[in-house]
């Protein structure tokens, strides 16, 4: 994984930059969590602060949780055209590379961001032969066809979440097909 900033142009020629968070980042990220989350807590009937105290609250545990199992994960500011427009957080251990999320602000979505962005993690993951790995919320449909769409299988239905998984095919053996393989 790479702790560098890294461009790349979109297919309608925005500019996309990813670079590590900084503690100034904070609120931005919060922001974004909280988009994510929009839907979900629109649902139910906040006391004045109460909304707000519960996803500064989630959106810490969320990260603890992150931390705990990937101490070394990457956790990448998203650009566009320099306006900041979402996260991307990855670990990496010895066995596989984990997309632990992925989030961009409403008005960024749809541009070819987060296709991008996971042809990326494909790549690596194909180069360091380790399967890449997701969890989908369960009710979020378009996620799942989205995730499909790039060649994911769900790997387990955890009720609430599906884990998904993205798994190169060995290399053909020279020589005609061959089941031979060494894991």
């Amino acid at each position: 994984m790479n702790l560098q900033v890294q461009q790349f142009t979109l297919r309608d020629g925005a500019k996309l930059s990813l670079h590590p968070v900084t503690p100034a980042d904070e609120e931005f990220l919060l922001s974004v969590y909280a988009s994510t989350r929009a839907a979900e807590l629109a649902q139910a009937e906040w006391q004045p602060g109460q909304r707000e105290a519960f996803l500064k609250w989630q959106f810490e545990m969320q990260h603890q949780q992150y931390e705990a199992r990937f101490p070394a994960a990457e956790y990448k500011l998203i650009d566009i055209d320099n306006h900041p427009a979402g996260r991307v957080w990855v670990g990496e251990n010895e066995t596989e590379i984990r997309l632990l999320d992925i989030a961009l602000l409403p008005e960024f979505q749809n541009r070819g961001v987060g296709t991008l962005l996971l042809r990326e993690l494909i790549d690596e993951a194909r180069r360091s032969q380790k399967p890449l790995r997701h969890m989908v919320f369960m009710l979020n449909s378009d996620a799942h066809r989205f995730y499909e769409r790039l060649g994911f299988k769900m790997i387990e239905d955890l009720g609430a979440y599906r884990h998904m998984e993205f798994k190169s095919e060995p290399p053909a053996v020279a020589g005609g097909p061959s089941q031979n393989r060494l894991r």
